[in-house]
């Protein structure tokens, strides 16, 4: 009997970043495995080349998109195992068309962001950033520099999350031990679901209104374009920190650079619009504000992502359903 094939397209030099020894041998003990030759992610014409006999592929950041023509070169393909964030960019009406069953490993990556943005809640309310330079700087506990960035702590805060998918939700389980009061702007969260969650669902103006902490978890789409501007922003009590580790395009950037410079509000910054910032954005100079070069995903090991990538093959092999598939119904809803 023929054994299926599985073509992984992600490039070799990503192969210790992205696979555990175990999932390659998982993979290999399911399918023929097919290797993407080159070291880094398959172009178009890769895919061309590599799909032609593949019953599933595995993808990732910088593979070309599944396009209607990779698609109707590979006619056996039925199956594509995303590892990374958003599969928007990765496929195409021909893939729906198909009906090639698309899945996603982006909730690994939303507990490893997830865990940045609590280790970023906890070091802005301590105020760690301006009063580590403080110090640096010769200074102590002396006041103003102490009045203005007075230390304080995650636990019985009330932070705010904007959005509640994969990243969201993780971030409340993050926050179970700090018995802090966690209000949530969504349109898609239900009451029903809020509860479940023990959380408190409120509009996005109320949310800027009483948190201690804001932190953005929605995605990139028309509707979120620019969504946090100047009215927002002004709502926002003095001292609140502003995390961002969804997209940058959410909040109007020169709306936010002019109430940063008031130095009211505290902003944690791992995505921006443009990003990078340009090198005169007065991001890169304000006292008040921390910019990440998009970091709070996993970086060197992104093996969760690799083994649910693999058990979602070996499932769809196994005529199994899928865990976490992707339809075209829920793009909207997803960065």
């Amino acid at each position: 009997m023929t054994r299926p094939v599985v073509t992984i397209a992600i490039g070799r030099s990503h192969y210790r970043r992205m696979f555990s020894d175990g999932a390659l041998a998982d993979l290999a003990d399911a399918a023929h495995i097919v290797h993407h030759s080159s070291d880094e992610p398959a172009s178009k014409q890769d895919l061309l080349d590599v799909l032609a006999e593949a019953d599933a592929c595995i993808t990732s950041w910088g593979v070309a998109p599944l396009d209607a023509e990779v698609v109707a070169a590979a006619p056996r393909l039925g199956h594509m195992a995303h590892m990374g964030g958003s599969v928007k960019r990765f496929v195409s009406d021909a893939v729906w068309e198909r009906g090639i069953r698309v899945t996603s490993a982006a909730i690994t990556l939303a507990r490893d962001v997830a865990e940045t943005t609590l280790g970023l809640m906890i070091v802005g309310r301590k105020r760690i950033w301006p009063l580590g330079n403080h110090v640096r700087d010769g200074g102590w506990r002396d006041r103003p520099v102490w009045d203005r960035w007075d230390a304080r702590e995650l636990n019985r805060s009330t932070v705010g999350l904007i959005g509640a998918g994969n990243v969201g939700r993780h971030v409340v389980e993050l926050l179970a031990p700090f018995s802090a009061t966690i209000l949530v702007a969504d349109p898609y969260l239900s009451d029903e679901e809020a509860a479940g969650l023990g959380v408190e669902r409120v509009e996005l103006a109320e949310l800027m209104d009483r948190s201690d902490v804001v932190s953005i978890h929605a995605p990139d789409t028309d509707q979120t374009r620019h969504m946090i501007g100047t009215e927002l922003l002004s709502r926002l009590r003095d001292g609140t920190v502003l995390i961002n580790t969804a997209r940058g395009s959410i909040i109007d950037e020169e709306a936010l650079i002019d109430e940063l410079a008031t130095g009211r509000i505290f902003a944690f910054l791992d995505v921006t619009d443009p990003e990078p910032p340009a090198s005169d954005s007065p991001l890169r100079r304000l006292e008040n504000v921390v910019v990440t070069p998009h970091i709070a995903g996993c970086i060197e090991n992104c093996h969760r992502m690799g083994e649910m990538a693999v058990e979602e093959v070996r499932r769809f092999l196994a005529g199994e359903p899928a865990v976490h598939e992707v339809r075209p119904d829920m793009l909207d809803r997803i960065a």
